[in-house]
């Protein structure tokens, strides 16, 4: 589980024994001090749990100081423009546009 998760969580139980205990007046059973104990035992674990955390911190990801616009290079743009004319001249073989996809209409 995350540190951050965890204290959550740990913050969650903290509130509701608060809760609890301030709903107990008086016990003779000696129940408030069971839970005043457990209060003061989920705000240890809190403490090292926070501890650990800080302890294992990352760092921001880096940024980039700025950025570059990508640019076709010669050689691709000549590789693009080859392959454009290979499935052109496939389409005419079949009699299809290169284009559209239909098929394409005998004039005169």
């Amino acid at each position: 589980m995350k540190a951050k998760k965890a204290i959550k969580r740990l913050s969650k139980v903290e509130s509701i024994l608060s809760n609890v205990i301030d709903q107990f007046t008086d016990s003779k059973d000696g129940l408030r001090e069971l839970l005043d104990s457990a209060k003061t035992s989920i705000v240890r674990a809190k403490k090292s749990v926070g501890l650990q955390e800080s302890k294992t911190a990352k760092k921001p990801p880096a940024t980039a100081d700025k950025s570059q616009r990508a640019r076709l290079s010669a050689e691709g743009r000549r590789n693009i423009s080859i392959a454009a004319k290979k499935r052109w001249a496939l389409a005419k073989r079949k009699g299809m546009n290169a284009v559209t996809g239909r098929k394409l209409k005998k004039t005169a």
